[in-house]
């Protein structure tokens, strides 16, 4: 990663806290931005790690392929900031502003989002595993091709393209004039009925079901497999927990309802089933 910038922000104070980040003699030098104007600046494939920007104004800036690794930004403002491929991981965004802004392939793993507003802007194949979004708001957001997985979604939004993963919610979403919240199959159903193709990890107690296959030699303490069967309103999704150690579709429980399925199997608790997932990815993975 570079120490120099293609162009400084056209505001005074701005350009000199770049500069000195770049001459500093120490590699460690980072950049201390906060209530600074940077808007304007070309800071693209910059080394901007553990930089902090509180109260920091960065509207349009490029920043495409900078090095932001967990740089902390508190009351910033990314409106229409160019972030296309940049490193966000373990960035902490809290009370921030990224109207419209490009995060495209951009790689936010782990990082935090409180009260971010974010609408209309461009998650386009952008990495969030991991990430935890905190209240913000993804209205007019474009999450196409964009993967999730085991990141946390508490977020208002109206439309998800393209959506990857798996994900924890619940989210706000909003249709029309009617907002109200899903979590767990409900917001499943609801996003890949709008392009997504992910898999909710929580949901409300009492919608998910778990189910051990036993028989002599496989008793309820080590099962051959285990299912689960979750709720939502009339709708049913049955999974089986599958070699690729992933929850996978099975019709294992409505044939055996229909009663085209022999093999015997006991309702057990969430905590048993993950004990066998845990057992299942040490057999799998190895040490």
């Amino acid at each position: 990663m570079r120490r120099t910038v293609r162009s400084l922000p056209t505001d005074p104070a701005g350009a000199a806290a770049l500069l000195a980040r770049c001459e500093a003699a120490e590699d460690d030098t980072t950049l201390y931005a906060s209530q600074l104007d940077l808007s304007g600046g070309d800071l693209s494939g910059a080394d901007l790690a553990l930089a902090t920007l509180f109260d920091t104004d960065l509207t349009g800036v490029q920043l495409v392929e900078t090095d932001l690794y967990r740089a902390q930004c508190a009351d910033t403002v990314l409106d229409r900031a160019n972030l296309t491929g940049a490193s966000l991981v373990k960035v902490g965004f809290r009370d921030t502003s990224m109207r419209g802004a490009d995060l495209t392939r951009a790689d936010l793993g782990s990082a935090e989002l409180w009260r971010v507003d974010a609408r209309a802007a461009s998650f386009r194949h952008a990495v969030l595993g991991g990430a935890a979004f905190q209240h913000v708001s993804l209205h007019g957001a474009d999450l196409a091709g964009a993967s999730a997985h085991r990141a946390t979604l508490n977020v208002a939004l109206d439309e998800s393209t393209g959506l990857t993963g798996e994900i924890r919610g619940p989210a706000r979403l909003v249709e029309g004039d009617v907002e109200r919240e899903l979590a767990g199959l409900e917001l499943e159903m609801w996003l890949n009925s709008r392009g997504a193709s992910v898999s909710v990890l929580n949901s409300p107690p009492g919608t998910v079901t778990y189910h051990a296959r036993v028989d002599d030699e496989f008793p309820r303490e080590r099962p051959a497999g285990i299912v689960r069967r979750r709720r939502a309103g009339n709708s049913l999704s049955d999974e089986v927990y599958s070699r690729n150690l992933r929850w996978e579709p099975t019709e294992y429980l409505r044939l055996y309802e229909l009663g085209h399925n022999d093999d015997d199997h006991v309702e057990i608790t969430e905590e048993e089933a993950n004990r066998f997932i845990l057992r299942t990815r040490a057999k799998l993975q190895g040490p």
